[in-house]
């Protein structure tokens, strides 16, 4: 069983020892998805721990969301549980790049893959998603290709 699922497991045990209501929910609901995700297809199986960074990446991306579209709309309160619950997850995700790693990672992938222009923006994606690992969302890593390449 993969490290990061049974480390999401322990952690949810303690925090309900520990009645931590927030992060037993947000635990719990990482956790199904997690589950979801294994029954999903056309047989079950056991996630990668790398799978279960790439659920729980994406369950903080909706979180993120959520908390916009809740302020937006005036929902204090409801934008600050989600952003909490953000906060949580962000604790099982490596750390971001930040902008001047991810301007010179982009910029070394530009360099190797030979790009001149927008025309080689997938090329240089595809292989920039890859050296980042994760570690900055595809919108980031996007406009920075595309700030190098114009």
């Amino acid at each position: 069983m993969p490290d990061l699922k049974d480390r999401l497991r322990d952690d949810l045990t303690t925090a309900m020892k520990a009645r931590d209501e927030l992060r037993t929910a947000t635990l719990r609901m990482v956790l199904a998805a997690v589950s979801a995700e294994e029954v999903s297809g056309k047989e079950a199986r056991t996630l990668t721990d790398d799978e279960v960074q790439a659920v729980v990446r994406r369950e903080a991306k909706k979180r993120r969301e959520a908390a916009e579209a809740f302020a937006e709309a005036g929902r204090s309160e409801q934008a600050e549980r989600e952003r909490a619950e953000g906060d949580v997850l962000a604790g099982y995700l490596p750390a971001q790049l930040d902008d001047a790693d991810l301007a010179a990672l982009v910029a070394d992938v530009v360099t190797r893959t030979g790009a001149t222009g927008m025309k080689d923006m997938g090329r240089v994606m595809g292989a920039a998603t890859g050296a980042v690992a994760g570690r900055a969302e595809g919108s980031r890593v996007a406009a920075e290709v595309r700030r190098q390449l114009s």
